[in-house]
């Protein structure tokens, strides 16, 4: 695998990332969430897409899509991994959204292009990374209050907030995906929180992916 040709791919890529505000319906009608995972010992890749209707956040719709996965894992290029099982489930969608919240980075990326950018640009829709984990950059400490917040730093440049959305938990990293800016992308997931740490759309297409009892229930499966 020429790792320098991804590297190029990637930075090629980011440079389109749009981190401005440019959504077509403001407030979005739809909002949707993505998980990935993998199967079978890493051999399937299972993508979950969720349409959350706005702004009662009602599940309307969800799509399971598993493929073959196309590339090993390797750390920085992990959206190569996962996005065609995304783009997959994304066609099997009837209605598509006007937002997208994915659970992982945006351009808080080593070379700003984590899975919700690389996915953002891909189906060219406003897109929200939402993460659980660093992966880049330095950030103050943070308070215990819930809604706490401070800038994720790198290089001098902010590529998320780092906000505390519940106590006693670890916070998230939100960025910019695509199409939205950084502080938007906190704002709007700030709107969609119910109580847990994760917001609902994120929240959902976990649910989804793992057949959680919430899900089932609410499903009858």
């Amino acid at each position: 695998m020429d790792l320098g040709a991804l590297r190029t791919k990637q930075l090629e890529l980011a440079s389109e990332v749009v981190r401005e505000d440019r959504l077509d319906i403001d407030p979005p009608r739809l909002i949707a969430g993505a998980d990935v995972g993998f199967e079978q010992g890493g051999d399937i890749t299972r993508a979950a897409l969720v349409l959350l209707t706005w702004p009662n956040l009602e599940l309307v719709e969800y799509q399971i899509a598993r493929i073959p996965t196309q590339m090993p894992y390797i750390p920085g290029f992990l959206s190569f991994r996962e996005y065609p099982a995304l783009l997959q489930a994304w066609n099997q969608l009837s209605q598509k959204p006007d937002l997208i919240f994915v659970d992982g980075h945006g351009i808080s990326h080593p070379r700003r292009l984590g899975v919700a950018s690389h996915f953002g640009l891909l189906v060219d829709t406003p897109t929200i990374g939402v993460a659980k984990k660093r992966l880049c950059g330095k950030f103050e400490v943070l308070s215990e209050e819930p809604g706490s917040a401070v800038p994720l730093l790198d290089k001098g440049e902010q590529l998320a907030w780092v906000w505390r959305s519940k106590k006693r938990c670890n916070p998230l990293f939100v960025s910019t995906g695509h199409r939205v800016s950084i502080d938007t992308a906190l704002a709007w997931v700030q709107r969609c929180m119910k109580g847990y740490r994760l917001p609902e759309p994120t929240r959902w297409a976990d649910a989804v992916a793992s057949g959680r009892p919430a899900f089932m229930r609410l499903t009858g499966n």
